[in-house]
């Protein structure tokens, strides 16, 4: 399994989705915010613990910061001890972190400056060779292509003791964007052995760690500003429903992604407060594009036009979540919100279907898992739907550990999932160029790489954006993603915790201007 789809799910990062805190807001599951939800003090304070829960399970724990952390938990508890270069923003996708960059005029190579006062947990100071080290480290893993896209080992090196040069195989204006997801700096040469009690550059350090849960407590030195919160306690549930059991039996302050089953039980809690975020997560459908049998593009186009999108909506999120029309990054301010909606269109769909010679007398396996809640759902009411247009579904089930390392990246027809939804670019590099080290559908489309390229050489952000536009044109009539709707995050919180994070995506375990009114 690579960069790990669970990574960006929820940091994600993603597995399922310790999502991205989000704003509290009004609407379908009636939520409601901090204020309304018993508040004690409205000014900021320091102090106190907060104790978490988030999704993961005993036997796939990892400490490694450039491993495969298929825990919720681990990518929290990794994300609050190490720094990346840069995280998402509220006015701009990708903002500084660990560092600040600045490009060539052809946009290929690019200084990043290490941020004033950096250290690491035992006080010694950040430097390029850390960053050059962690970042070759990163590169080299199994899934380092995917992880950095562009960027060879031999391209990442020092310039002098606080700066860092990444240069790109090609000119490339959101290179920075790549920096946000996985790219934590640890001290040059740590041994493998000793990776898990490594000092981090993060806003917490780590106090104790057993069996998947963790006690981090503040970092008075942190160069990113003052942290309130005294200690995080990281503690690991199996399933969202005894995550929600125990967050309304008062023993966590916070249950990461419980889905909507918990939000509706929760709503008539008024000590707790249900947290959404829109846009929060992909359940696509994929389709296999280089061969097999939904290699005819008129056979992908009939199965997106056959799925009744408002029910799936309604029935798969319990209403928590919106229509989406086939492309990704929907929380991006490039999305092309002008594309029509496709709608459900049976008549259509079978004459599509009639035109490319599909076989309507086989059975066709779709494949999923249960990582994330409603994910083999919407396998099962997808198979409903279309056989209405004469298609016939069986719905395999299949052990995460199976579905990623035999199903994944393989199979003519799956679901997957993501919780990173920021950014169009982000998914056409990762999932949708010809070598993109994470193509799901094997999608190969010469015009999609040459939008991209030139996309990427564009300094300008408007004329950008307009080529963003065509990359989404293609992918809304060729792809082979059927992208049904997009799922809201839902936490569940208690009364006095106050300022979580409102970004997506690796923006969400950001918990340094959290506090508690208590």
């Amino acid at each position: 399994m690579g960069v790990t789809r669970r990574e960006l799910l929820w940091a994600g990062a993603g597995i399922g989705a310790a999502g991205a805190l989000a704003a509290c807001g009004s609407g379908a599951g009636g939520s409601k915010d901090a204020a309304s939800a018993g508040a004690v003090s409205s000014q900021p304070r320091a102090g106190g613990t907060l104790k978490v829960g988030a999704l993961g399970k005993a036997s796939a724990i990892t400490r490694d910061p450039h491993g495969t952390q298929a825990n919720e938990s681990d990518y929290l508890i990794i994300s609050l001890l190490y720094d990346t270069l840069a995280v998402p923003g509220s006015t701009a996708n990708t903002v500084p972190r660990l560092a600040s960059w600045k490009p060539s005029e052809d946009l290929k190579t690019w200084r990043f400056t290490i941020a004033d006062g950096a250290t690491f947990h035992d006080g010694t100071p950040v430097t390029a060779a850390d960053v050059v080290w962690s970042l070759q480290r990163l590169r080299n893993t199994p899934a380092g292509k995917s992880r950095l896209p562009g960027i060879q080992p031999e391209g990442i090196r020092a310039e002098d003791a606080k700066t860092v040069v990444l240069v790109s195989d090609y000119p490339n204006a959101d290179l920075p964007l790549l920096t946000r997801l996985t790219t934590f700096v640890l001290k040059k040469d740590t041994k493998d052995d000793a990776i898990a009690g490594a000092p981090g550059t993060g806003p917490f350090k780590l106090d104790w760690y057993r069996d998947g849960n963790a006690r981090l407590v503040r970092n008075d030195n942190w160069y990113g500003g003052k942290v309130l919160l005294d200690a995080v306690e990281v503690r690991l549930f199996e399933s969202p429903q005894a995550m929600a059991n125990a967050l309304l039996a008062g023993q966590i302050d916070l249950a990461s992604n419980v889905g909507a089953v918990a939000a509706r039980t929760a709503e008539a809690r008024k000590d707790v407060q249900i947290l959404r975020r829109p846009n929060d997560m992909a359940m696509p459908v994929v389709m296999r594009t280089a061969d097999g049998p939904f290699a005819d593009a008129r056979v992908r186009e009939a199965l997106k036009l056959a799925v009744d999108r408002d029910a799936m909506v309604k029935q798969v999120l319990s209403g928590y979540g919106s229509v989406a029309n086939d492309i990704l990054g929907t929380g991006d301010p490039a999305f092309a919100k002008d594309i029509p909606q496709r709608g459900r269109d049976l008549a259509k769909a079978k004459q599509l279907l009639s035109d490319a010679g599909f076989d309507t007398s086989r059975t066709y396996d779709l494949i999923t898992t249960e990582d994330v809640s409603g994910l083999a759902e919407s396998a099962t009411l997808f198979a409903t739907q279309v056989r209405e247009a004469g298609v016939k579904i069986n719905v395999v089930k299949q052990d995460s550990k199976v579905f990623w390392d035999a199903t994944w990246l393989k199979a003519p027809l799956y679901t997957t999932y993501w919780g990173t939804n920021d950014s169009v670019v982000f998914f056409a590099s990762k999932t949708m160029l010809s070598d993109a080290g994470q193509n799901e559908s094997a999608f190969k489309d010469p015009a999609f790489d040459e939008a991209y390229r030139t996309a990427m050489g564009t300094a300008d952000a408007a004329a950008r954006d307009k080529l963003l536009h065509r990359l989404q044109e293609i992918e809304f009539a060729e792809s082979g993603y059927l992208l049904w709707g997009m799922a809201d995050g839902i936490d569940l919180a208690g009364a006095a915790v106050r300022d979580l994070p409102r970004l997506p995506g690796y923006g969400r375990v950001q918990l340094d201007k959290t506090w508690l009114a208590r």
